[in-house]
């Protein structure tokens, strides 16, 4: 969340258009590479088994009640 805005600014997540703002003239490379791809997939991921991993610890906490 942007907690500069208050809210998750227009769907982009951790990253905001508002970040790294250049002055006229100034080029802003506007892709990623094939690395830099690959690392936040590998990123993402990761995000998503620690994600199953609670899911899955709080089915047990539930089963044991």
């Amino acid at each position: 969340m942007h907690e500069e805005h208050g809210e998750e600014h227009h769907g982009y997540g951790r990253h905001c258009c508002r970040e790294g703002h250049h002055g006229y003239g100034q080029f802003t490379r506007r892709f990623l590479t094939k690395e830099e791809k690959i690392k936040k997939l590998e990123e993402y991921a990761q995000e998503l088994k620690n994600e199953v991993a609670a899911v899955q610890e709080r089915i047990e906490e539930l089963k044991a009640k």
